[in-house]
């Protein structure tokens, strides 16, 4: 008899998605991302294999009222590059939240998410909102409270 148990590797065509709702001015910016980051990854799955892209869709709402704490919201600088030489351009998270308040999650996520061929696709896979609606009823997320 063959009693050896065998490692399970998902395959692309069993991944199953689910869509998330998250409120982002519910708990601090990095709570927040590193939720959002565990549904894109898919690591809570039971699932889970590394090579293979097996996270959800994530909508997140009111990304205009992240919380912040200590000096950030003046301290913490967003830097772009232009690719020419001295085309640095730095802005502060306030101005950052008063021109584009979703990028301020879209970053925080980018840096929590491995880098590796299939960020592109994860990072995808997030939708972000500055107010409280969205256009994605029609697949009923289902809400998911960020714990700290």
């Amino acid at each position: 008899m063959n009693n050896h148990k065998k490692t399970y590797s998902q395959k692309p065509g069993d991944v199953t998605r689910r869509w998330i709702l998250i409120d982002a001015s519910t708990a601090p910016l990095g709570r927040v991302a590193t939720t959002i980051s565990k549904y894109l990854i898919g690591k809570y799955k039971p699932t889970f294999t590394s090579h293979i892209d097996g996270g959800d869709y994530v909508v997140v709402i009111n990304a205009a009222q992240v919380v912040v704490t200590g000096e950030k919201e003046t301290d913490k600088k967003y830097y772009h590059h232009s690719g020419f030489p001295g085309g640095i351009r730095d802005e502060s998270l306030s101005e950052l939240r008063t021109k584009y308040p979703e990028r301020i999650i879209i970053e925080a996520v980018k840096g929590m998410i491995p880098k590796n061929k299939l960020a592109s696709d994860r990072l995808g896979r997030l939708r972000v909102f500055p107010g409280a609606e969205h256009t994605h009823s029609p697949q009923t997320p289902e809400k998911v409270e960020v714990t700290f």
